[in-house]
């Protein structure tokens, strides 16, 4: 070959074909084996010297931020005081158990029905590994934890609108290995037949379609892709002669595959806070919750709602009102940590420059909405075999039907109706308990016979509904973390801002401590300037 014809094949040429062949997870992995990896190396508090006894630091809402704060600053001797609104501490950081009761703005009163040691994790419900900072806590703390399922090949993707492949129950398990079967057979047979407009070395290519051949198993010399164990049997194997070996079964067209656009839902790797296999505490998220409440809880006045925050150079006072009574108050302090989401801060009456209140304003909150349904017998483990994971569908107003992962083989269960986000949220949030349920049922239905025959009650949310939250996350873009995110980060006067919303790990409980631990190592730069 001409040498003036050849291409260049860059790093940046394959981390691009990385991602188009393998999505983002690949992407990632390629990197990180090049040593340019964005893993987070946050899994300890700051260590901070010095003292901040006879400090008086005022912390807003007892969300985890917030409980964070109060329980590393108190360790060098700051006298903290956090005025939370609820009659609870955690903030998101909900289970919805027996008793537990949830009105929403403009909502009925829903108090959960399910039975005792049933539950549904209504707003944090999994925790990666690589979130270090969550993990310091349930450690320090001894929250047990249990596996949460994420991702099992065996349970079912059910499209409504996938062409030839519309209405069936798919396995993960048989997608992904026929999507990565047809595309290693078509990409091998294109590297055999030297079309890859990439230059590759002779030793290259035959290390590629080692892979290629493996990674799809190909078959033969031609290369071809006839199906693998992995995607699942028509009869699976056992003893004796029958069903002895079993039925291997038939793959899946290539061109179904592509006419079904499947990628919708699909992904052959997850993306990099979705790992296979996360964390849970064991009896419901806010465990987590009642481990800081339990340590720092003294410190927190509950049902305390924030009415307006002024500073002047000696320091800053928060005025509030007490729900339980009406009676009004007002406390002082050197310091204030403001750890109320963005869409309710806004709300409030400040002395915050008009440059500060617009950079409060500038950030949207996700309109997020779940369901947890209780039935009183687990068919998807009986009848299907499905051990914990997501039902991923197109089903409107669905998205994702998690089964639980807990509770193996129990009589009865608790499973993730939707989890829905932005306009079908907003749709969603419009109806009432009931009709979210009946709306949840309905489309569960068409994925398995048994939904609604087995369901016995519901408990739901719509966070942008939920008073104190108004809500799931802040929706930062380009534009507001270039502009808004820096101004905010740092705060004006006295008061500092914590809580998911700022950090880069939006809708993670992770977000919220690492936020906390940044702001409480500026607090106590100033506190002893």
């Amino acid at each position: 070959m001409d040498s003036a014809n050849k291409t260049s094949f860059t790093r940046r040429d394959f981390l691009y074909r990385a991602a188009a062949v393998g999505g983002t997870g690949l992407l990632l992995n390629t990197m990180n084996a090049w040593g340019m990896g964005i893993a987070s190396t946050a899994a300890a508090p700051p260590q901070l010297s010095g003292s901040g006894k006879g400090k008086r630091v005022l912390i807003l809402g007892a969300g985890l931020a917030g409980m964070t704060a109060a329980f590393e600053l108190g360790k060098l001797g700051y006298d903290c005081q956090i005025i939370e609104a609820r009659a609870f501490a955690g903030g998101r950081c909900q289970t919805a158990r027996q008793g537990y009761t949830l009105q929403e703005l403009g909502g009925e009163a829903q108090t959960c029905q399910f039975d005792r040691g049933e539950y549904i994790n209504h707003g944090p419900w999994r925790i990666p590994y690589h979130h270090q900072s969550t993990l310091h806590y349930t450690r320090l703390f001894e929250v047990q934890l249990e596996v949460m399922v994420n991702d099992n090949d065996h349970s079912i993707v059910y499209l409504e609108d996938a062409g030839p492949l519309s209405r069936q129950r798919l396995r993960p398990a048989a997608l992904k290995a026929d999507l990565r079967g047809h595309t290693a057979e078509l990409l091998a047979k294109s590297v055999k037949n030297h079309q890859l407009d990439a230059e590759l070395s002779a030793d290259d290519q035959h290390l590629l379609l080692d892979y290629l051949a493996h990674e799809g198993q190909l078959a033969g010399a031609d290369l071809r892709y006839k199906g693998r164990s992995g995607r699942g049997f028509s009869v699976n194997p056992g003893a004796g002669l029958l069903p002895g070996a079993g039925t291997p079964s038939d793959p899946l067209g290539f061109k179904q595959l592509l006419a079904s656009k499947v990628g919708k839902v699909y992904s052959a790797v997850q993306d990099f806070p979705m790992q296979n296999t996360m964390f849970q505490p064991v009896g419901g998220m806010d465990q987590l919750a009642k481990a800081f409440e339990k340590r720092i809880g003294k410190k927190v006045r509950y049902q305390t709602e924030v009415t307006s925050i002024r500073q002047d150079a000696a320091g800053v006072s928060v005025t509030f009102k007490d729900t339980r009574s009406g009676k009004a108050g007002k406390l002082a302090a050197d310091f204030c940590l403001c750890t109320i989401p963005l869409s309710v801060l806004r709300n409030i009456d400040t002395d915050f420059s008009d440059k500060f209140k617009q950079a409060v304003k500038a950030v949207a909150y996700a309109p997020v909405g779940k369901i947890g349904l209780q039935m009183k017998r687990r068919f998807w483990e009986e009848e299907d075999h499905i051990y914990g994971g997501h039902v991923l569908t197109d089903l409107q107003g669905i998205n994702t039907i998690s089964l639980p992962s807990t509770g193996w083989q129990k009589k009865k269960g608790v499973l993730l109706g939707y989890y829905n986000y932005q306009t079908a949220a907003i749709e969603m949030s419009a109806l009432t308990p009931a009709e979210r349920a009946e709306f949840a049922l309905a489309a569960g239905q068409r994925i398995f016979p048994a939904y609604r025959a087995s369901f016995e009650a519901a408990f739901s949310v719509a966070w942008h509904r939920v008073q104190y939250s108004l809500g799931g996350w802040a929706e930062w873009n380009d534009k507001n973390r270039a502009s808004a995110y820096p101004l905010l980060l740092e705060g004006e006067g006295r008061v500092l801002l914590a809580g998911e919303h700022m950090s880069h790990l939006t809708g993670w409980q992770a977000g919220a401590i690492e936020s906390a631990w940044q702001q409480i190592a500026r607090l106590h730069e100033r506190a002893g300037a």
